[in-house]
């Protein structure tokens, strides 16, 4: 079994015979050899049964000729007529040849060979033929037709069979003419099996050449050459690989436009600081005899971009490990009741301190199977979010609810809203509705790239609905148990 599994290996490392254009010549070939050797000898044998059928069928016409000489010279009972022995010598010589005449007693009257006369003859073919039938065998280990024929007499309406005719002539010059026949059939077989070669090599080319096309077009795309679209609309099926390669090709050009615009905006946010931090750090430095008051609100400033430089790399990391795969959620069945209401208990600082009133609303008991620290992550965002996007004395509302395969629980605010162009393009990375008031308040504009990551690591989904001016709701739909 190695042994085979070791060949099966190397011939595998052989790129030719792996070629589908290889593969494309063989199939030609092996249709082309097998229709010409289905040919030849189809040829052959319906020749060689022709042959026979004509060769048996004249020579039975001769002798029921022959019998009705036979009877007319009444040869059965006087075998010296110097006609029929001489009609019976010619038939012998002509189709080289042997006739046996047999009488009712089934003894033979006449040999052509002159071996057998006067002996008797017991068969099978010649009792069957006593009894009205012809029959007609051909011995292929001897090339010898044989053929019995009664010799039939009428007494009043009654037919009788009076004698047989037992004749086997010689099928050598059919079996020499299909020598002849089969030569030439070979050298036929040889010419066309050229022009199948021909035919082989030109359709396994022809048909690849669209495939060595797109082969190139991917070879140049790869090499940077170009970033157009591959056109190939030769083969239906190639046309739909063709197809979704440049599918392919469009998602990596989005992904890649994504990669370069996050690298971009994590550069510019990790930067953003650290400038400012630099800026006042030279302030100080330049100015002689700081006062302390100005001092001290100065190292303020510094420590507030610090701790804002500090929560970029944070939610970046958070980030990052929801990227991967989801076989990192620690799962465990979790009141999502209690979950809620610790929550709210986080947040009622900031929401006081916010002139914000936080209002939960349940309309069953829920438990489900979650990561309580990362579905905790992704609600607190989009509360927080509420409370920090909202106007004086807003409130923020959530509400949970559930069947028996999802719940549901959906964040309302009373805030400035979003509009229609920005709802598009808020859970990207680093995006932020309103800049300025962003960094007002602290804003990254990675919470709800968060919140969405951990939504879909759940196997739920999160939408958002909201006109400007008239608040903003989110709804985040959870499968009660845990979808592997």
């Amino acid at each position: 079994m190695n042994f085979l599994g070791r060949i099966k290996s190397e011939l595998n490392k052989i790129t030719v015979l792996r070629s589908l254009r290889f593969r494309l010549f063989i199939i030609i070939m092996a249709v082309g050899i097998l229709c010409c050797l289905v040919m030849r000898f189809g040829i052959m044998q319906s020749y060689f049964n022709r042959a026979v059928d004509v060769r048996t069928s004249d020579v039975q016409n001769q002798i029921k000729i022959l019998a009705d000489h036979l009877i007319t010279y009444n040869y059965l009972q006087d075998p010296t007529s110097d006609v029929v022995n001489a009609e019976l010598n010619m038939l012998s010589n002509l189709y080289d040849g042997r006739v046996l005449i047999i009488n009712n007693s089934f003894k033979v009257i006449k040999d052509t060979y002159n071996v057998s006369q006067g002996k008797t003859i017991i068969s099978e073919e010649v009792i069957r033929c006593f009894k009205g039938e012809s029959i007609s065998n051909y011995d292929d280990n001897h090339n010898y037709i044989e053929m019995t024929v009664p010799i039939t007499m009428t007494v009043g309406e009654e037919t009788q069979v009076i004698g047989v005719i037992l004749t086997s002539v010689s099928a050598d010059s059919i079996v020499i003419n299909q020598e002849i026949l089969d030569r030439q059939a070979i050298l036929i077989a040889i010419l066309l099996l050229i022009v199948v070669f021909a035919i082989a090599v030109t359709v396994s080319r022809k048909v690849m050449q669209p495939f060595d096309k797109v082969t190139n077009a991917i070879n140049a795309v790869k090499a940077g050459f170009t970033d157009e679209k591959i056109m190939a609309d030769d083969y239906t099926e190639l046309e739909h690989i063709v197809d979704a390669f440049n599918q392919l090709m469009a998602r990596m050009k989005v992904l890649d436009d994504s990669r370069q615009e996050f690298v971009s905006n994590v550069s510019h946010e990790l930067k953003t600081p650290l400038t400012s931090v630099k800026v006042l750090a030279d302030s100080l430095n330049t100015q002689e005899d700081v006062p302390v008051e100005l001092y001290k609100e100065f190292m303020a400033d510094i420590v507030n971009e610090i701790d804002r430089e500090n929560k970029i790399i944070n939610d970046l990391l958070s980030l990052v490990k929801l990227d991967k795969t989801a076989s990192g959620l620690n799962i465990e069945s979790v009141d999502i009741n209690m979950l809620m209401e610790a929550i709210f208990k986080r947040l009622m600082p900031l929401a006081k301190e916010q002139g914000i009133d936080l209002i939960f609303e349940s309309q069953r008991q829920v438990t489900a199977e979650v990561d309580e620290v990362k579905l905790s992550l992704a609600i607190t965002n989009l509360i927080e979010n509420g409370i920090k996007y909202n106007r004086e004395d807003g409130w923020v509302k959530v509400e949970l609810d559930a069947d028996h395969q999802f719940f549901t629980f959906e964040v309302i605010d009373s805030g400035i809203g979003i509009d229609e162009e920005s709802s598009k393009h808020i859970f990207e990375r680093f995006y932020r509705v309103d800049k300025s008031h962003s960094r007002e308040i602290g804003g990254t504009g990675l919470g709800l790239a968060i919140t969405r990551s951990t939504v879909l690591m759940h196997r739920g989904s999160i939408k958002v609905s909201s006109e400007p001016g008239e608040g903003t709701t989110f709804t985040v739909k959870l499968p009660l148990s845990y979808i592997q």
